[in-house]
């Protein structure tokens, strides 16, 4: 079965496809099927429900390989929805862990299959789409070296490290290939996307009990409370901000993007929407990603009904990225792609320097995280291995943050996802940020020789994701911001190799002059 994809996000129907309706409603099915019964089979057995996941997984390339790249997003969005629901019914918050990473599970056993398939021979791509993925597998290799080397050290963080680091590679090269391979229609699974994850977060605004109580938050939420008790989270937290949460809403109450820098303009606390994928942080990418993407495929008032939920978020680092991609947008029209581009790359690099600035001056403990890294560093330029290091090392829970503060940096690295890379990788890190670059940069050519928003958004998109890693660690390792934007990329790059060849191999002996996308 094929589907079309356009660069500028236009749905084109093949002949032989079936009504956009019908195979809209399948993907829904499909997906809503593959992750709604994970917990429910966990619960029986446990090894059952990892066999029948990977079969489903395998079945999805084989069988309807277009809807992979949909099933993925719909999964990281909707997975721990399904999981709240049946919280009631789960023993342990390990168990609820466990459950909870499913989603990565079916996210790449549908990237192996992919890429196994295009080792094997069954898909032949040109020598750009080649190149492409040469690249990946050396990235993915030098991750994995690192995360060998932690793995000996501590080996629960370093998983989680790599888990956080490979899937968005795994979603770029499931959605590239895919896209290299088969006409993909992804525009009218987005925006059927957009509008029911706005649905969800408009409830939650506005009836907070009733979306509790329906998803049942509560009980969700308390096993996260038990963990943060045992850990130990919960005490450190409390004694750096003095706050003392006495119910579940107490704990979702925070300043107004969580900076006092706007204490002085008189903002109260606010009720953060958490969304369908229970993490504040992950939802606000999600909707700010969907936000830009329903504007540059000609739905700017479904693009504005998203944004009150952006902001309710409270999330600094979506903002900077609607913020600076529509921006992007708006200066290429006026000036063009590449003034554009020089002007946006100062404009980044004038705002790193200014929010580090000021961040060593209030004591932010995202910019002392990232002083943390770069310390170390130059203290070790060859890393440590994944899992040393970061939010989610032991030593993290030890951190003097009033000492820290006044030094200026602290001994490790925390709150920054760049700093964390090259306090881990040392150098290394390098390989996986230079990958995220190159796409940037070959998804905003596309852009600036086409004009296509959506590749406008996919180049612009990573550009200032990376530029959040450096204060923020959920930018390269949450999914749904980093891991979102890399897979629109692999779509639009991914389709424009495939016409590009598909053009070469119907053009006349003399060759074709350039290339065109549809229009």
């Amino acid at each position: 079965m094929s589907a079309g994809y356009s660069p500028q996000g236009q749905s084109v129907q093949a002949a032989s496809s079936p009504p956009a309706w019908r195979e809209l409603a399948a993907t829904f099915c499909i997906a809503i099927a593959t992750i709604s019964s994970a917990p429910v089979l966990h619960l029986a057995n446990p090894a059952l429900a990892i066999i029948i996941e990977v079969l489903i997984g395998i079945a999805i390339v084989v069988a309807v390989p277009t809807w992979a790249p949909a099933v993925a997003i719909f999964v990281l969005f909707f997975q721990n929805l399904f999981v709240s629901i049946l919280s009631p019914l789960v023993p342990l918050p390990s168990d609820l862990d466990f459950i909870k990473g499913y989603n990565f599970l079916v996210c790449s056993v549908m990237w192996l299959a992919t890429f196994a398939l295009y080792v094997l021979g069954q898909r032949n791509q040109s020598a750009e789409v080649n190149r492409i993925m040469r690249w990946g597998v050396v990235t993915l290799a030098v991750v994995s070296l690192y995360f060998a080397i932690g793995f000996v050290q501590d080996g629960q963080p370093a998983a989680v490290y790599l888990r956080n680091i490979v899937l968005p590679l795994f979603l770029f090269q499931l959605s590239f290939l895919t896209a290299a391979t088969f006409e993909v229609r992804i525009t009218p699974f987005l925006v059927a996307l957009a509008v029911i994850l706005m649905l969800c977060g408009y409830v939650e605004l506005v009836l907070r009990d009733v979306w509790l109580a329906v998803t049942n938050g509560h009980t969700f939420w308390g096993f996260d409370e038990l963990k943060a008790t045992h850990s130990g989270v919960w005490e450190t937290q409390m004694r750096q901000t003095g706050n003392v949460p006495v119910t579940l809403k107490d704990r979702f109450s925070f300043d107004f993007l969580n900076t006092p820098l706007l204490e002085g303009f008189g903002l109260s606390k606010m009720l953060r929407i958490h969304g369908p994928n229970m993490h504040p942080i992950s939802f606000a990418y999600g909707i700010g990603f969907l936000a830009l993407f329903l504007f540059s495929v000609g739905r700017p008032l479904l693009a504005l009904a998203a944004l009150p939920l952006l902001v309710f978020c409270s999330v600094k680092g979506a903002l900077i990225t609607v913020i600076f991609v529509a921006a992007g947008w708006i200066g290429t029209r006026l000036i063009g792609a590449v003034a554009t581009l020089l002007l946006g790359f100062a404009g980044m690099i004038a705002f790193a320097i200014l929010a580090i600035r000021i961040g060593l001056q209030i004591g932010d403990y995202h910019v002392i995280g990232l002083m943390g890294g770069l310390d170390g560093f130059v203290q070790r330029p060859y890393g440590r291995g994944l899992g040393i290091g970061g939010n989610l090392s032991d030593s993290y829970f030890s951190i003097d943050w009033s000492a820290a503060q006044a030094a200026g940096t602290i001994d490790g690295a925390v709150e920054s996802a760049i700093g964390v890379l090259l306090y881990q990788m040392g150098i290394a890190a390098f390989v996986p940020l230079a990958f995220y670059f190159a796409m940037a940069l070959k998804a905003w050519r596309l852009y600036a020789s086409s004009g296509y928003l959506t590749q406008g958004l996919a180049g612009f998109g990573i550009l200032v994701v990376l530029l959040n890693g450096l204060f923020q660690e959920e930018a390269l390792f949450a999914p749904l911001a980093l891991g979102l934007m890399l897979s629109l990329a692999g779509l639009v790059i991914g389709s424009h190799a495939r016409v590009q060849s598909v053009a070469n191999e119907d053009a006349e002996p003399a060759g074709l002059t350039g290339y065109q996308p549809a229009a």
